[in-house]
């Protein structure tokens, strides 16, 4: 398994589970709620840990309850808590989930102290063994550009989770091997629709082109996933689940695509597998798979 090292976004999630998302001015009452550990990075790495992988996490927390809980859990999935930084400038990251009855959940992320990473951190996080990093868009830009020159340096590939949905620059990312956004990040990037497989197609065109990367992995949900580049054009399919919380499913994608990305289609469809059985579970990282549950769930389904 390759050494896997993850820079990003931490936080203590807040899961409500509620019929629907309350319109405007109007209150619902919910059914229950709970505190699980989550953020992008932090998903992708536990993911990535338990699925076999060695990993390090770089990021940062606040200097309070939800910061000592957070490193306690990478901790305890073996992942390596070294370059996790800690501030007194800033609150742990936070975010509240709510998550409707029909499986659709909708997330507010208060960054607080993954905004807070050290710049100058950054070329120490690259003195150990590193295959590939892996990134997301809950830290700062600045400190996605500067680990993806410091990569670049070093001949490491970047895998990068263009969320949350945002206008980024990607083309200023260096090293770039596998950009993956879902449907909504991918709009956001290019203007451009994905509601067919034609559109997918242009949008995806259309970010080869942009950033570089050697493979463009537009995540779909229940439809699979989308994989351009180095001679691949191919939509990869997902597999039919009874969907409880989409919470994490996209991260888990990543850290599992990422261990296996020696043979881009397996990996893509490792990922699919990785992240539909996240979605059959509450929360963040308490529906994570272990490496069994994804051969197992592969075998069955082979």
């Amino acid at each position: 398994m390759p050494n896997i090292l993850v820079i990003g976004s931490i936080n203590m999630d807040m899961v409500a589970r509620i019929d629907h998302i309350p319109l405007q001015g109007e209150s619902v009452l919910g059914e229950g709620y709970s505190f699980n550990p989550g953020g992008k990075g932090a998903n992708s790495a536990v993911a990535a840990a338990r699925l076999g992988g060695k990993v390090s996490f770089a990021g940062c927390v606040g200097r309070d309850d939800y910061g000592k809980a957070l490193r306690k859990v990478l901790q305890d999935e073996n992942v390596d808590d070294a370059l996790l930084a800690e501030t007194a400038d800033a609150p742990t990251g936070y975010a509240p989930i709510l998550v409707q009855k029909n499986g659709q959940n909708g997330i507010i992320v208060f960054p607080g102290a993954n905004q807070r990473i050290d710049p100058a951190d950054v070329p120490a996080m690259f003195d150990r063994p590193v295959d590939a990093v892996m990134m997301q868009l809950e830290i700062a830009p600045e400190i996605v550009f500067l680990a993806s020159q410091e990569a670049e340096k070093r001949g490491i590939p970047v895998i990068l989770d263009a969320g949350p949905a945002q206008a980024f620059p990607v083309e200023k990312v260096k090293s770039l091997f596998i950009l993956s956004p879902n449907e909504t990040e991918t709009t956001a990037l290019t203007g451009l629709p994905v509601e067919t497989e034609e559109q997918t197609r242009a949008a995806a065109q259309a970010l080869l082109k942009k950033s570089a990367a050697k493979y463009v992995v537009i995540k779909m949900g229940a439809r699979g996933a989308y994989v351009l580049g180095q001679g691949v054009d191919q939509m990869v399919p997902s597999f039919k689940i009874h969907a409880v919380d989409p919470t994490a499913a996209g991260d888990t994608f990543t850290g599992a695509m990422t261990l296996r990305c020696g043979d881009i289609l397996r990996a893509v469809r490792y990922g699919c597998a990785a992240g539909a059985l996240a979605a059959t579970k509450l929360g963040a990282q308490p529906s994570l798979p272990t490496q069994l549950e994804v051969e197992r769930f592969l075998a069955e389904r082979s």
